[in-house]
């Protein structure tokens, strides 16, 4: 019999115990009393699927587009910084087994292999998530972004301002990889890390990111523009109004700000405001196939995973990235044949239900 992982959890029970605690803490962390890491549960938990049958759903096709790159399911590895931490070849471990499920993934700025390195050894798209460093660092990663044969410009900014994690604080942790992207670069650490990765959260911004930076970024490059972290239909409005290609809606895992709602309860919002005029993707809570069909009928293109990567990476390097996409591809075929879909991209209206009462209610602005 085999003791192969069967669901994600099995990957997280098993990464806890191979981890060092301190960095088993900084993955699992989230900002403050953690109520958004639970809400992004607790609010997938509360939506319900509504099972179609007597149907031929023997052919299914999950396999999708984002941003007309063809990828072979609606799940991708979202950006996330130093993957070292779970497994000595890092992010470049995590392409291949993104590769292997020909899954896109998104690099972070803050990963501990440069960019270069790791579109060397990827063999599905890859998006680069930019954190926005000033004008001149800006330039130069997104410059080697499109260079280097990355498919998109990710740019983060739901992280105005540090947020330590406090069980961080409580170890004392301190980050012990290079941030590859700025090997050799002789630039303070303050000046290069994100909003989580210097000792005592050390960070220097002499560049506010606001709209006005987004005319500036689109000149830079020819490669479409995704913003990471909009929440409210306010954003998402004022994001297609200047000209964005794609929305993620992100909690950031519940890593920098607490209190809000959980993703998936922000998403419809969101594809309501974008009216069709970007494509809107998710992440934040995603543990289940049945949850990526929940976020689909809402209006999401596509969802990633953040943590889960890491619970990969430290079970088994490639082959636990590509174990854990492979164990939520099956489980959202399944899903799809209960709710009666034989096309990803063109399930039906209402497969979920929405209790009274859930998420924000309805938006004017």
């Amino acid at each position: 019999m085999s003791n192969d992982p069967i669901n994600l959890y099995d990957y997280e029970e098993r990464a806890k115990l191979t981890l060092p605690h301190n960095d088993w803490d900084t993955i699992d962390a989230g900002a403050m009393d953690m109520f958004t890491t639970r809400r992004n549960r607790s609010a997938f938990e509360s939506l319900t699927l509504r099972p179609r049958f007597l149907r031929d759903i023997t052919e299914r096709d999950i396999s999708t587009t984002v941003l007309g790159e063809k990828v072979s399911m609606p799940v991708f590895i979202c950006p996330a910084g130093s993957h070292m931490k779970a497994h000595p070849e890092g992010e470049r471990a995590t392409a291949r087994g993104a590769g292997m499920s020909n899954a896109l993934m998104m690099l972070s700025t803050s990963s501990n292999c440069s960019m270069e390195e790791v579109a060397d050894v990827a063999t599905a798209p890859l998006w680069f998530q930019l954190y926005h460093r000033g004008y001149e660092l800006t330039e130069m990663l997104v410059h080697r972004a499109e260079e280097a044969g990355f498919k998109a410009i990710c740019l983060t900014v739901d992280t105005p301002s540090p947020s330590p994690k406090e069980r961080d604080l409580r170890n004392q942790y301190e980050r012990r990889h290079d941030l590859g992207n700025f090997r050799g670069s002789d630039r303070p650490r303050s000046e290069i890390s994100g909003t989580d990765e210097t000792p005592g959260w050390n960070v220097s911004r002499t560049t506010p990111l606001t709209w006005r930076e987004l005319e500036w970024l689109r000149g830079l490059t020819s490669l479409p523009l995704v913003l990471k972290g909009i929440r409210t239909a306010e954003d998402a409005h004022m994001a297609v109004e200047n000209g964005v290609n794609g929305i993620l809606v992100s909690t950031h895992g519940g890593r920098q700000m607490d209190m809000t709602m959980g993703a998936i309860e922000m998403l419809p919002e969101v594809v309501e405001a974008a009216k069709g005029q970007a494509e809107v993707y998710l992440d934040s809570g995603v543990r289940r196939g049945s949850d990526v069909i929940k976020a689909l009928a809402l209006g999401a293109r596509a969802v990633g995973i953040g943590r889960p990567l890491f619970w990969g990476l430290a079970v088994n390097g490639a082959e636990g990235v590509h174990g854990v996409l492979e164990l939520l591809r099956e489980e959202v075929d399944r899903a799809m044949s209960y709710c009666g879909q034989t096309n990803i991209q063109e399930l039906e209206p209402n497969l979920v239900n929405i209790p009274a009462g859930w998420g924000p209610g309805p938006i004017s602005f």
